[in-house]
C-alpha cells in the first residue's frame, strides 16, 4: 500500500503528464502548507481556492516572461500566504485589523 506522499508525488506527476509540464518542478510540500494556511486564516474551502489562484498567477508571470518559472511560483506562494494570513487578522467586513 502506497503511503500519502507516495499517492501525491504520482498524482503530481500524472498532472503534470497530462498538461504537458513534465519539466515543471512542484514543491508538494509547499503548496500543502499554503493550503493550510489558508483553510486556518480565511475558511476550509480558501484552500483549494487560493492554490488555484496563486498557481494561475505564477503561470501568467512565468507565460508573460516577467520572471522563470521558479521565481513566478516563489512569488505567488509568498503572496498568498501573506493575504491568507493577514485575512484572519481583518474584522470580516470593516476592512481594518483588530487592533484598530
Amino acid at each position: 500500500m502506497k503511503s500519502q506522499e507516495e499517492t501525491l508525488e504520482e498524482w503530481c506527476r500524472t498532472l503534470l503528464q497530462a498538461f504537458e509540464l513534465e519539466d515543471t518542478q512542484v514543491d508538494i510540500d509547499a503548496v500543502l502548507s499554503l493550503a493550510g494556511v489558508a483553510a486556518h486564516s480565511v475558511v476550509r474551502p480558501a484552500a483549494p481556492l487560493t492554490t488555484f489562484v496563486a498557481g494561475f498567477a505564477a503561470g501568467v508571470a512565468a507565460g508573460s516572461g516577467q520572471a522563470d518559472q521558479k521565481t513566478s511560483m516563489d512569488a505567488a506562494m509568498a503572496l498568498a500566504r501573506k493575504l491568507s494570513k493577514d485575512y484572519s487578522a481583518v474584522e470580516p467586513g470593516t476592512g481594518e485589523t483588530d487592533a484598530g
